[in-house]
Order: C-alpha cells, then structure tokens, then sequence
C-alpha cells in the first residue's frame, strides 16, 4: 500500500514524539528541559541504569548514545512493538484522528488473504495442543516429560502438540470448521497428492508452531518419534506466510528478552532453544532446518551487536559454523561481530542442559571465542608448515579471506591479529633473551668497561628519526598501487616490510588482496579513500618517478627495487646503532665506535646505489639504469640471514 504526498508529514506534525516515547520510557527530569522539548530517559531498546537515550520534540528524531538506536514516530513504534511500518502508521493515525488512505484492491486482496491463512494456521495448532492431551498423545508426553525434561506448562508456553498418524485428522478438522482446500493447502499444512486427493503433511509428529517476529504461527515444524523416519525433523513449505530464510525460531521472545540485557545465542534447533530458554537462557533463537542466510544473519544482528553461536561440538556442528564464518565476513561492519562456542564432547545445548545444568552452559558461553580466531583455526589446524611453499599457501589463503572483508577498519585488525597468530606458529616473534656472561644480544662481546662522553654524544649514537623511512613505505606503497603488475614479483618483499606509516597496514593488505585486479587504484579509491590520498598527497610520493610515469612499468620496478633496498639497509644500520647503545655500558670505546662507523658505511654504500664505485654514475643515465637492474636481478631488498 502507497501513501499520498504529505500523508507521513502530517502525521509527524500532529503526533508528538515525546507522548509517544513516554508510554515506554520514565523520563530522566534532572537532564530533561520540558519547555525546550528535550527529554533524556534509560533506552527502551536495550537494558541500561543512565539517561543516554535523547529525544527532540523540535526535530521529531530520537537518538540512544548508548545503542545507537535512532528515528522518528513510525520508526519507534515500528521497533518497539515489533510492527511493520504500515502497521506502525495505522496505530500513529488512530492517534492522531487521521483517516487512513484507501488501501489498493489488490494489497487489500492479498491482506485478506494473509489474515484468512493465519486463522487457519491459529486454528492448525489449537488441534495439535488438544491431540496431545488425548490418549493418542500418550508416546509423545512420555518423550517430552522423560527424555526431555520439559513439564506441561512448557508445553503450554511452547504450544507445542501431537499430530496423529493419521491421513486426514487435520484435514477432517479444518474442514469442520469451513476451511476450503484452497487455503488448506495454501497454508502448507494440507498437500495435494498426485491424483488430487487431500492428506495430512504432518503425522505421528511433536509439533512445534513457527511464530513471526509479532508471535502469530506463520508454520510448523515436527519432530518424528519413529527411529527409522526419514526425516527426523520437517518443516512446513514455504507459503504466503512463511519464508524459511527470512524467519528464525522464537524470535519475537529472544528480542524481547535481548532489550533487557540477555545475552543472544544462535543454537541449530527446536529442542536447544526450548531446553536453553527454559533454563533461564531466553534469548535464544534457531534457523529453521537449514544454514543460516544472509537475511537471517542481519535479523540476529538487529536483534544483538554479538551474538553467541551455540555449536554442537561434533563434526557437523564445527562445519556449520564455517559456513556462517563463510556467510558473515563480507558482512562484517564495526559493532557487529560474531562469537563462538563450541560445546564438549559432542553435545548439543540440550544435551548439556540436561547433564550437567545451567552453570555448565554458562560455563561454555563465557569461553565463547572471536570468529577470527575459529578462521584461523580451521585454515591451520591439522597442517604443518616446514616449508616455504606451504606457508606461502597459508599466507595466499588468508589475505583471499581478508579482501572479503569489505569494511576497511575491521580488515585492518583482522590482518593484525592474523599477523599476530602467524607470528606464533612460524616463531618469528624478534624476541631477544638476556644471556649472561661475556655474550649478550646477538652475541656481541661486552666486556667491562664504559664508553666515552664523546661517544656517547655522537650524532651517529643518537641516530636520526624515522621519518625518512616512513616516506619511502609510502613510495613503495604508492608504486605498488599504481603499478599492480609489479606486486606478484615483490610480494615476499611487501609481506615482511615492517610498515609504521598511518594507514600503511590497511594498504599494504589490500595490496596483496588486490594482486590480480587490474583496476586495483580504482578499487582502494573506493574501499580507502582517506587513506589513499594522504599517501598521494605526500609531496615527497608525489615527485616519485613512478607516480609521475604511471604508463612506465620498467622505471617502475627499478625505483621500487632501490626504495625496498635502501629501506632494508637504512633500518639495518638504525638496528645497529640501536644495538650497540643497549651495549654501550659494557663496551669499550674502540669497539663501540668501529660498530657505529660500520653501520653509518653501510648505510651511505645504500644510498650512494651500493658499490664504492656507484657515486661516479654521475649523470649515465644507462650505467645508472643497469645498476638498478642489477638490484632486481639479486633481489637485494631481501633480508639476508646474520
């Protein structure tokens, strides 16, 4: 249904916020300015003791400091009662004596519809909760009350029922109650055999009702009692009412329960979010027999900024979760995160329950683990990398998870806390132990003795900043960027480079994401742009030759050949100095200037082109070119073992 022109604003005009706001809220008057129009009260969205939640009568928006929650009249009433918009507009417009447009023949055609399918839905699982009091439903109360543990009035809450091994119970009922066959099958509970004749789709089955996020039964979902049934669990079809991958189980009482602080668990099925809200856990939610989706996944988000996904701890259950690690990481934006926790020994949350009680659950919940840490397990786990080829293969399949992640900022952490991990298992943290006696850090003689005043004043012990370094990363990154056919060749170089420019990081993976995309500048302009252009607007990137000559591969490769190389060096010869000031306490003068002398050699041999004869290239231009081909060719900017 469409709404004329001006039809919203008027009805913004004539409701006011705050009186639609208070019915939900007390309002907080020590913040409050009444004659202002500004109210502050505890957030109806989510559960909190401080006024972070602010509305404005002047502007007609409300806004939650703490939630983030925002909007106007229909937008909060939409949110809190769980209505759809045009439902929230009704309510508005009754309130504000507002006549509701005329609605189109053809929505109001399929309203009634959709209003006749529910009726028959309400009057499916009245049938079912009656069968199952009967003697008929005897098998299925033992089941419940003594394999399950769940007592009448959860049966109740739960309206959860028996359907009869029968073909035609259900159908006999409806019927009785002047259901036509047309909406029987409509709504799913009914099929239509090939010869055309009506029969049951659910028997000798515990059923449990499917409710829409406003709690109607929209289908059902039953649960064989026959080990030898094909189908343990089966849901309805897909009708007018239910799509199976934009509902989710119990999700009307989860959200609910969310608001006031619960926390929100993911679980695989009817019987985990029975047994797990029954024990005090009641904001707990479940796809419905299949993989969660993508529009599943931002509903459970709507509902809880991180939710816990409860994973059997078996095979299939660890398989599950990687598909929604599959599902979530393009997904994935700042305040949204998943956790997981994976139950013992094979169980399921109503496994758990039942054997060892809530505080073994709990117990499950507060080990729940960041999904990055579950990607890494499963890229790792059970592989052994002694060689260069298959930690190459890891580092390949790593940055091709992390170009899926389209939020630049939590790309940037993953990568860190994945470099941080890499680090473990190869043992390439630069840790450097005390060793006592005459040998110290890398095994540099210290004997007794102090170094000079003069020494230590020296400009070569105090040593320069890094500042010059941080503009050649830019220059490399700059390079690489614009000249993306180069990265394969220098990719080990970029992988290993110690980057401690701003924003550095976040470009570097997205350039070893990015090797193959010919439009690679393009697509960081659009992913970074902030980041791109404070590289770019370096005046010192800006007059590199390969930013100048950006059609110009060969010049290219050899200034980046050069920048890696003198980089390696200049940060060689910084660690040195370095080096050699931790040990100034212990060395003698003579030894502690050699090591400083040595290091400021090596670094002027880098910048004068590495050879004693290179400062007499001069102005040859082609002595200059093979020289730096040379660079190339030796791979000089790898670092060379000690």
């Amino acid at each position: 249904m469409s709404l004329p022109n001006g039809f919203l604003d008027e009805l913004r005009t004539r409701v006011t916020l705050s009186a639609v706001v208070g019915r939900k809220v007390t309002w907080d008057m020590r913040k409050s300015n009444q004659a202002k129009g500004d109210f502050w009260a505890p957030c109806p969205f989510h559960q909190e003791r401080s006024a972070s939640f602010h509305v404005d009568d002047r502007k007609g928006f409300y806004y939650c400091f703490g939630c983030h929650a925002k909007g106007d009249a229909v937008t909060f009433v939409k949110e809190s009662e769980n209505l759809g918009f045009m439902e929230a507009v009704e309510v508005l417009a009754r309130e504000a004596g507002m006549q509701m447009p005329a609605r189109d023949p053809k929505a109001a055609e399929r309203a009634d519809r959709r209003t006749l399918l529910q009726q028959v839905m309400d009057e499916a699982v009245k049938f079912y909760r009656l069968q199952l009091k009967t003697a008929a439903g005897a098998e299925a109360r033992a089941y419940l009350s003594q394999k399950r543990r769940l007592t009448e009035p959860a049966w109740d809450r739960w309206d959860i029922g028996w359907a009869p091994n029968s073909r035609h119970a259900l159908k006999d009922a409806l019927a009785a109650k002047g259901v036509s066959p047309d909406l029987m099958v409509a709504s799913g509970l009914i099929a239509r055999g090939e010869d055309g004749s009506l029969y049951d789709r659910f028997r000798a089955r515990i059923i449990f009702p499917i409710n829409d996020p406003r709690g109607r039964p929209i289908s059902l979902g039953g649960r064989s009692l026959d080990p030898n049934a094909q189908a343990k669990y089966l849901n309805g079809p897909e009708t007018e009412l239910f799509d199976k991958g934009r509902s989710l189980f119990n999700h009307s009482p989860a959200r609910e329960a969310a608001g006031k602080g619960k926390p929100l668990i993911v679980a695989e099925g009817y019987m985990d979010v029975i047994a797990l809200s029954e024990a005090g856990f009641t904001a707990a939610i479940a796809p419905l027999g299949t993989a969660v989706t993508e529009e599943q996944l931002r509903m459970i988000w709507r509902i809880a900024d991180e939710p816990i996904v409860a994973l059997d701890g078996d095979a299939a259950g660890i398989k599950a979760a990687q598909r929604v690690i599959d599902l979530a990481l393009p997904m994935l934006e700042a305040g949204k995160a998943l956790r997981f926790a994976v139950l013992p020994g094979g169980m399921d949350p109503d496994d758990l329950l039942r054997a060892q009680g809530a505080p073994a659950m709990q117990a499950v919940l507060d080990q729940a683990r960041p999904m990055v840490q579950l990607l890494w397990q499963r890229e790792t786990e059970g592989r052994v990398f002694d060689s260069p080829e298959r930690r190459a293969s890891l580092d390949k399949t790593l940055r091709g998870h992390l170009a899926r992640i389209a939020d630049a900022s939590i790309r940037n952490h993953y990568a860190e806390e994945m470099k941080r991990l890499r680090r473990e298992l190869f043992g390439t943290a630069q840790a450097r132990p005390f060793q006592p006696g005459p040998f110290r850090g890398r095994g540099k003689y210290a004997p007794p003795g102090g170094a000079l005043a003069s020494t230590r004043s020296s400009l070569l012990a105090q040593g320069s900043g890094p500042v010059d370094e941080i503009l050649r990363e830019a220059v490399i990154l700059a390079t690489c960027i614009l000249h993306p056919t180069l990265i394969h060749r220098f990719e080990s170089a970029l992988e290993r480079l110690d980057l401690t420019g701003e924003d550095h990081e976040t470009l570097r993976q997205m350039i070893l994401a990015g090797a193959d995309w010919p439009d690679l500048h393009h697509r960081i302009a659009q992913s970074a742009p902030a980041a791109l252009d404070a590289l770019l607007s370096r005046p010192h990137v800006a007059i590199a030759p390969p930013v100048r000559n950006r059609d110009d591969d060969r010049l290219a490769a050899l200034c980046l050949a050069e920048e890696l190389a003198k980089l390696e060096a200049r940060r060689g010869a910084r660690r040195e100095i370095e080096d050699a000031m931790e040990d100034m306490d212990g060395l003698p003068d003579e030894g502690l200037t050699w090591r400083l002398s040595q290091a400021a050699e090596a670094r002027h041999r880098s910048e004068k082109g590495g050879t004693k004869d290179s400062s007499d290239l001069g102005e040859d231009r082609t002595a200059l070119s093979r020289h730096l081909q040379s660079l190339i060719d030796s791979q000089v900017w790898v670092k060379k073992n000690r």
